[in-house]
């Protein structure tokens, strides 16, 4: 499970073999990532080119891009992840260049027209909550950039909260804790 604002399945980033463009690629190279259980969602901006774009789809990645977000819902998309995923241990990876700088403008790589920090936070724990999340990372945080008042490490610091959440309740849920104490 990724969400980015970059697809980061590059052969090379800036002339770069192994980069914060390229790793994704890496993975589904190597056969670390099974392509049909990998969705992606938010991706906008300039790059990556239609050429990548088509490497993976040959793969059979599954890519939302924030158009077509945009157009279903959020909602919808959580579901499709959920059903694209299946069964099994999922790892999610959060660029939070996913968001639009005015949720994370303390980024690396921000990009203009990405997700609200309601819409990935809710999508986060309501993930987590249906997903069997073995493991998740946020990435990409430079809180320190001028002028930013640590608005990217608040934002981060709630998508982990809210992964934990979903987590704690998904864990409740299989051991029959009754709603009123969820």
């Amino acid at each position: 499970m990724h969400f980015d604002a970059h697809a980061d399945t590059a052969t090379e980033c800036f002339g770069v073999a192994l980069s914060h463009g390229t790793p994704m690629r890496r993975l589904l190279a190597d056969g670390l990532v099974d392509p049909g259980r990998y969705v992606q969602i938010g991706l906008h901006g300039y790059w990556p080119g239609q050429d990548v774009l088509a490497w993976q789809r040959e793969l059979g990645v599954r890519e939302i891009h924030m158009s077509e977000l945009a157009r279903r819902g959020i909602g919808a998309v959580v579901e499709e992840a959920v059903a694209g995923l299946g069964e099994g241990p999922v790892f999610m990876t959060i660029d939070v260049d996913v968001l639009d700088p005015a949720f994370a403008p303390g980024t690396g790589t921000p990009e203009p027209g990405g997700m609200t920090s309601h819409d990935l936070l809710w999508a986060c724990r309501a993930l987590a909550e249906r997903l069997q999340l073995v493991g998740a990372e946020v990435v990409e945080v430079c809180p320190a950039a001028v002028g930013t008042v640590d608005i990217t490490a608040l934002v981060a610091s709630r998508i982990v909260h809210e992964l934990a959440t979903g987590v704690a309740l998904r864990r409740a849920a299989a051991a029959h804790v009754p709603s009123a104490i969820r």
